[in-house]
């Protein structure tokens, strides 16, 4: 019998793989990847010589079908590559429900995400983040309001939001575009309460040198953040010690600290959701 291991890869380069993660890649006996959900800091081949062993690498639309994949995991041990964490991504989830159908078994191996990572780079609480949204890029006939609307929303429940940034034909949008569709969006709306709003971008998560940065969205459109990959976070009410760390962190204006600003005041870590 064969078995279909979904294998976290980390955010940035070949050593964000876990121990765990590392020791099984080595034992399949052949490995896929996809980078359409995200990217990492370093070339296929690094990730080869670090596993001993060719990746082969699918697109959207081959992991969808899955039909490679499970062909080979009918028989074999196969390994399947992910930026992040492996169940962040609804066709990873599909595709892991077809091999249960098929009688192949499935394991997975967690790695670092993003869902954490941003969080814990801004200093600002887990358990505060409502809906995650994705801002895809725009075309002539098509140019979604569903990421502005679900930023409102939690906004609106004083939650934070997570903005993913979208991939197309291997071009990472940055979040200072991710920025420029948002603000765009609001202007059509005519409103105005994320232009009035600290915004935060997150640059090359679990490298070497990450950046982070919060203030005011015309402030961060013209910041230069380097290469991505980007996201973008809209913090909602802010517990003091949020406000402190987007400050001392991110260097967001100190004027978030008010209390007018919307700030949770009490001294329980638990306050503001």
């Amino acid at each position: 019998m064969g078995e279909l291991i979904f294998i976290g890869l980390g955010l940035w380069d070949e050593n964000d793989i876990t121990v765990k993660g590392l020791k099984e890649a080595k034992k399949c006996d052949c490995l896929f990847a996809e980078f359409y959900t995200s990217i990492l800091g370093v070339e296929k081949e690094k990730l080869e010589k670090a596993l001993g062993k060719e990746i082969r690498i699918l697109n959207r639309g081959e992991v969808e079908k899955g039909e490679i994949i499970l062909n080979e995991a009918r028989k074999k041990k196969v390994g399947f590559l992910t930026p992040g964490d492996p169940m962040s991504a609804t066709t990873h989830v599909a595709l892991c429900l077809r091999a249960i159908e098929m009688d192949i078994k499935t394991r997975v191996i967690h790695g670092i995400s993003i869902l954490t990572a941003a969080a814990g780079l801004l200093g600002l609480q887990t358990y505060k983040f409502g809906r995650t949204t994705t801002i895809v890029t725009p075309k002539e006939n098509f140019f979604p309001h569903s990421p502005y609307e679900v930023i409102k929303e939690n906004k609106e429940r004083g939650l934070h939001t997570l903005v993913l940034l979208d991939i197309e034909d291997g071009k990472c949008m940055t979040a200072n575009e991710g920025i420029e569709v948002l603000l765009k969006i609001e202007n059509e709306r005519e409103e105005k309460f994320l232009s009035k709003s600290i915004v935060a971008a997150v640059a090359r998560a679990s490298s070497p040198n990450p950046l982070v940065m919060a203030n005011y969205p015309s402030i961060l459109v013209k910041k230069d953040f380097g290469e991505p990959p980007h996201c973008i976070v809209v913090p909602g009410k802010l517990h003091f010690m949020e406000a402190k760390a987007l400050i001392m962190l991110a260097g967001a204006p100190k004027e978030i600290e008010k209390e007018d600003y919307g700030i949770t005041g009490s001294g329980s870590v638990h306050s503001g959701l």
